[in-house]
């Protein structure tokens, strides 16, 4: 009785490793290629650098903020 009960903990901790190990390594491995792609542009206006994230969009231009937008 005492070696089934070995057993069964064997297979369950063996088919834990094969299904599951496989799932955070790749989970592991995305992060690790992940590159961090935000660019930092200058405004035209106030000669600032800003995120590409973070900076307003007009006309193919980066701008800091609404006040450089429209002083442009």
């Amino acid at each position: 009785m005492f070696f089934k009960i070995i057993a069964v903990v064997i297979i369950a901790f063996l088919i834990y490793i094969l299904f599951f190990k496989k799932n955070r390594e790749k989970g592991i491995i995305s992060k690790k290629n992940e590159k961090i792609e935000d660019e930092m542009v200058e405004c035209p206006t106030c000669k600032i650098y800003v995120s590409q994230k973070e900076a307003i969009v007009s006309n193919g231009k980066f701008y800091c903020s609404k006040e450089c937008l429209l002083n442009k």
